[in-house]
């Protein structure tokens, strides 16, 4: 395995925790048991998954500097997050990537794009990629491939993902526009109806002074902030239906 320089957790060891999982070290991903293979399904080890994203990032010129895991369902389940050094660096934001795997069939290797704001830790996610759509026969021996095509196609959104943030710092927004944009949120599954008052106290008071500005991206911090206390396995899905409801408002496709 190709050495990478790295540094220990900052950010993501408090980010796993306070979106509901248990962060744990490196060795104790290692240590989880990978069920044995039938004539249909080939569970890969969670520590493989993690080692063959490390070596494609490296063939991509992109360095790992942070990075946490975490394990539930007794070690079924893995989700773990990377931040990305990618020569380019942003002063109030980095790029993250967010893996998957399971033991119990639950979903297939994975990986996201995605950003975390580090002023508050708050993390979004971009088009999850599924390495393989089951853990087949075969894919030990196609994992490299995988991978590498998956962190490929992550760069791209990556890129698009500075375009969004881009865009969201320089479109303003009335207060009655993020009102209606809040109550469209929980239409679009991006938060329940019991975060609405929490989103509308992060957007009008908002607890960060780089967030008083009355901008998309004000906006786009009110939900995340107001997502750190949901299931981790559940931030994908719900920042990737925020951008959804929020590129359309600023013109993005």
């Amino acid at each position: 395995m190709v050495a990478l320089q790295q540094q220990p957790p900052q950010h993501h060891a408090n980010l796993l925790l306070h979106c509901g999982a248990n962060l744990v070290p490196r060795r104790a991903v290692s240590a989880v048991p990978t069920p044995s293979a039938t004539q249909t399904w080939a569970p890969i080890p969670h520590s493989l998954l993690i080692e063959q994203v490390e070596l494609a990032l490296h063939a991509n010129r992109l360095r790992v500097v942070s990075q946490a895991h975490s394990l539930t369902h007794d070690g079924l389940r893995y989700f773990g997050l990377m931040e990305i050094q990618n020569g380019a660096v942003h002063p109030d934001y980095g790029w993250v990537l967010g893996l998957r795997n399971s033991h119990d069939k639950r979903f297939p290797a994975g990986v996201v794009a995605g950003a975390t704001v580090f002023v508050c830790d708050n993390l979004s996610f971009s088009g999850e990629i599924e390495i393989a759509r089951k853990h087949t026969r075969f894919i030990l021996r196609d994992l490299p491939l995988l991978t590498g095509q998956a962190i490929g196609r992550l760069v791209q959104r990556w890129h698009h993902q500075d375009e969004r943030i881009s865009a969201y710092k320089t479109k303003a927004i009335t207060n009655a526009a993020a009102h209606d944009l809040i109550i469209r949120g929980m239409d679009a599954g991006v938060c329940s109806n019991r975060l609405i008052p929490k989103v509308l106290q992060e957007w009008r008071k908002p607890r960060h002074a780089e967030f008083e500005e009355r901008n998309v991206w004000a906006l786009f911090n009110s939900f995340t902030e107001s997502l750190k206390k949901s299931s981790l396995a559940e931030v994908p899905r719900k920042t990737e239906a925020l951008h959804g409801l929020l590129d359309s408002y600023v013109g993005l496709d």
